[in-house]
């Protein structure tokens, strides 16, 4: 059998296995997701199972590069989940040091790039200072993005009532449909348009609670426009993106070091 298998899920793997990955230079994928609240009909696991199926997909166009997708990360920050139950959340500290520690880990073993993929909105911010900081700390490439951002037009061409993802909404439930049917409470699928939240937009910036945000559902968008073909659709315009971006050598040049010894570098 090959030192370096066609599988790319990073758990089916054995350690000799993932030694010679690393000794190729391999990427890790790491899908960064949230254990929360999806309204009536989606399972609490949408965003990880979103993120890593995206993840696989993409690593298995991309083997010429190669890539091996971890687990998903599945807790995020999902405070603002917590009025509707079935939701585990991390503080800002705990997130980044979760990340810091598989960092430590990949660098240890022989790893030099991570691309963290993320598939929960609560994610963004705190994910896009700690790929800073990690990529200088680490003096290696550390690169984060949405999964629904990373191609919008791509997104917004396939979905019909929505111009992107929102929450447990069209995209996501279509997610579901593709991958796992029966999973989804179609049944509940009726009961899970919210009522009209607050929205103060992107000028100013505070805590809101989901309850506030999509009042009795926790869901925002409409799930009854999902279909299993959007799904199909969504997971590869996603995939095609990330194996894109795994391929894009500029994202993987090595960080300047702009810290030496705790002090900015002289001249």
């Amino acid at each position: 059998m090959s030192e370096t298998p066609d599988e790319v899920r990073w758990e089916k793997l054995t350690a000799p296995e993932l030694r010679a990955l690393a000794g190729r230079g391999a990427l890790v994928v790491l899908p960064v997701a949230a254990l929360e609240q999806h309204g009536p009909h989606l399972p609490v696991w949408t965003d990880s199972m979103i993120g890593h199926a995206c993840c696989v997909r993409a690593a298995e166009q991309a083997r010429d590069v190669p890539a091996v997708v971890l687990p998903p990360m599945w807790m995020g920050m999902s405070e603002h989940h917590l009025p509707f139950g079935g939701t585990i959340s991390l503080d800002y500290q705990t997130f980044h040091g979760v990340l810091r520690c598989v960092c430590r880990s990949l660098k240890a073993q022989g790893f030099g790039r991570l691309l963290l993929v993320n598939s929960h909105g609560g994610n963004i911010d705190p994910l896009a200072v700690a790929a800073r900081e990690l990529c200088t700390e680490f003096a290696m490439p550390v690169v984060a993005t949405t999964i629904f951002h990373i191609d919008g037009p791509g997104v917004a061409a396939v979905l019909e009532t929505q111009p992107g993802v929102q929450h447990a909404c069209e995209a996501e439930t279509s997610f579901w449909l593709a991958l796992h049917p029966e999973e989804v409470r179609q049944d509940k699928i009726s009961d899970a348009l919210a009522g009209p939240g607050v929205s103060a937009g992107a000028v100013f910036q505070r805590f809101w609670s989901f309850e506030e945000r999509a009042p009795r559902t926790g869901v925002r968008g409409d799930p009854r426009a999902a279909t299993a073909e959007k799904g199909e659709k969504l997971l590869e315009v996603v995939a095609a993106a990330l194996a894109a971006a795994m391929r894009e050598k500029v994202l993987w040049r090595a960080p300047h070091a702009v810290w030496e010894g705790g002090k900015l570098p002289q001249g």
